[in-house]
């Protein structure tokens, strides 16, 4: 409750919207494994993608004292996690499910990701700096080394895919796998990494324009 209390209304808000979706997510994992799979846990569906951290990164807010920490969280929240809400739409055959339920959940998973990526964008809590990206992209830096340990340990007796960029499977991603299906598995996973800093880069350079003009508005 005294970490809780460290937080401000709006980064309290957030830590509630994570802890909806964490319940949301725990809700998932059990149908998945008791509706679906008759009790068998699959971990390709292990909840560590891209578009799973933001419910990581919001329930640890109140374990972060330091405020610049929460600062990159929220910074990656409005570059990359906002990317990957937009980006998943490209292609939503991953979205979808034979039990209803879990389509519309994750339909409304990533509608929320949008929101919590504008909210991080417009409230005015992130980092517009270069700087704040470039600690954005240490943080995905990060996450990316964490999939791939996921990838190489659990991927050897059980099928699992963080972040897409398992050296077990080819690179599969919208249009991405087309562009580079010519070249070396490693090669295709760094492209599509390369993307994914390309895309937030560019949402980054939206917010400082709106950052600016709202501070000439002022």
């Amino acid at each position: 409750m005294k970490r809780l209390r460290s937080l401000d209304r709006t980064e309290r808000f957030l830590f509630y919207t994570g802890l909806v979706m964490t319940a949301s997510e725990i809700w998932k994992q059990w149908t998945l494994t008791f509706v679906l799979e008759g009790g068998t846990y699959n971990w390709w569906y292990f909840p560590f993608q891209l578009c799973s951290v933001p419910m990581y990164l919001l329930i640890l807010l109140p374990f972060f004292h330091a405020s610049h920490i929460r600062r990159i969280f929220y910074t990656f929240l409005m570059d990359f996690s906002l990317l990957g809400g937009i980006a998943v739409f490209l292609d939503t055959s991953g979205m979808h499910y034979p039990f209803l339920p879990l389509t519309v959940h994750s339909y409304l998973w990533h509608l929320i990701l949008i929101a919590i990526g504008l909210f991080c964008g417009l409230s005015g809590i992130s980092d517009y700096t270069w700087h704040g990206f470039r600690s954005s992209v240490a943080l995905f830096a990060i996450l990316c080394l964490a999939a791939t340990v996921l990838n190489l340990t659990i991927g050897r007796t059980h099928g699992i895919d963080m972040f897409y960029i398992s050296p077990y499977y080819p690179m599969s991603q919208v249009i991405i796998s087309d562009l580079t299906r010519h070249f070396p598995n490693p090669i295709r996973i760094l492209c599509y990494l390369a993307v994914i800093v390309l895309g937030a880069f560019l949402l980054h350079l939206f917010w400082q324009h709106v950052f600016c003009l709202r501070n000439r508005k002022k």
